[in-house]
């Protein structure tokens, strides 16, 4: 209970403070009913990063508005293949319940059982996060899409990742190599998105850094990622980032047992790992918790953008860095002060990150040579 009350804490901050989210008014429902959202999990609460998010948000939601205004319910699927079968089916049964305001999910394991509930359910309002929903199937009056630009984030943990990997001042580097890790859960869009921004924010601050890269093949098995991450630390990594869930949390051992360094993500994970902190520098957040209060507060004013997909970035509060007093202990300044005038030409449109997803997505091929240049050995 108390790593739980500590993750949202955490993200509350992180989402009012630094993403500039104030509180505005919100419009009360007509019959005196309190607005009632469900969220849909394909996983469990625990991961210290994505769903904690999710979860969080909408916590400090129900405690900024009351539940006389706000309410929710968490739905825990599970995100084990058995699991799988129960997705679809538990989302029909809470439509058929028929007293939710807005159903909310996310992630590309989601996206048909939400394409085949939304065109089923057509006065069922949606929230779908992470994954891009195909709106030619359906869903223009009732799917809220939101996206995240984590390729940008990635980048300046990449860049980070490529400067720290040689720093000398650092007690668990090895600067005889440029080697940095890369591990991700399962190998889709998303995924990838982080990873062409990661590798591309490394090879712009040294093009001679080299990328370990493995996929656990799931976004649970902690086990495996801790023994893949190992691997990594072991081949001459000495910096590793995880985009993999629960899974992930297995680098985060490893980089401790390895004396080395893991970046977190989705969550400030030095914050809610405090016995591994000092292994992990800082945190890419992907605010889906921020995504969320922000959707349904427009929702409640009768202003979200349904049959709209949305894409949210460093310049809007979507993903950011952890830039707190811990990331101040344990990296160099001379690396935060680059990594803040990286992050401020993004802003500023003055250096465009490679993505993997959408209308300016590269394309397979070159995601491949970009990987491929990037590759140990």
């Amino acid at each position: 209970m108390k790593e739980k009350n500590l993750v949202a804490a955490t993200l509350t901050a992180a989402m009012i403070l630094s993403t500039g989210l104030v509180t505005v008014p919100v419009m009360a429902k007509e019959d005196g009913e309190p607005y009632k959202a469900a969220l849909l999990l394909n996983g469990t609460l625990g991961d210290k990063s994505f769903y904690d998010s999710a979860n969080a948000g909408l916590e400090a939601l129900q405690e900024e508005l009351g539940d006389d205004k706000f309410t929710f319910k968490v739905e825990q699927m599970g995100a084990t293949s058995a699991d799988e079968a129960k997705w679809e089916p538990t989302m029909y049964d809470y439509c058929d319940d028929g007293s939710y305001d807005v159903i909310i999910c996310g992630t590309y394991q989601m996206l048909d059982a939400l394409t085949n509930a939304a065109a089923d359910y057509p006065d069922q309002k949606f929230i779908f996060f992470d994954e891009a929903f195909d709106f030619s199937t359906g869903g223009e009056d009732n799917v809220y899409n939101v996206m995240y630009k984590q390729n940008e984030v990635s980048y300046l943990i990449g860049a980070m990742a490529a400067m720290m990997t040689t720093d000398e001042s650092l007690d668990m580097i090895d600067p005889s190599n440029k080697i940095i890790g890369f591990l991700g859960g399962m190998e889709n869009s998303v995924i990838n998105d982080f990873l062409v921004g990661y590798i591309q924010g490394a090879k712009d601050v040294d093009a001679d850094t080299q990328v370990a890269l493995a996929y656990v093949g799931n976004f649970y098995d902690s086990a495996a990622g801790k023994d893949m991450a190992l691997t990594q630390y072991q081949n001459g990594a000495d910096v590793g980032f995880n985009v993999a869930g629960s899974a992930g949390l297995g680098q985060i051992e490893a980089a401790v047992d390895a004396k080395r360094y893991a970046f977190g993500v989705d969550s400030d994970q030095a914050a809610v790992l405090p016995d591994y902190a000092a292994n992990i520098p800082t945190s890419a957040l992907k605010n889906v918790g921020n995504s969320l209060i922000r959707a349904i507060k427009e929702d409640m004013d009768g202003e979200l953008p349904y049959g709209t997909l949305e894409y949210l970035g460093l310049s809007d509060g979507g993903v950011e860095l952890v830039e707190d007093d811990h990331y101040k202990e344990v990296v160099p300044e001379e690396i935060r002060t680059k990594i803040e005038d990286l992050k401020q030409q993004i802003i500023d449109g003055k250096i465009t990150v490679p993505t993997a997803l959408g209308d300016d997505a590269m394309s397979e091929d070159d995601i491949k040579a970009l990987i491929d240049s990037a590759k140990v050995g």
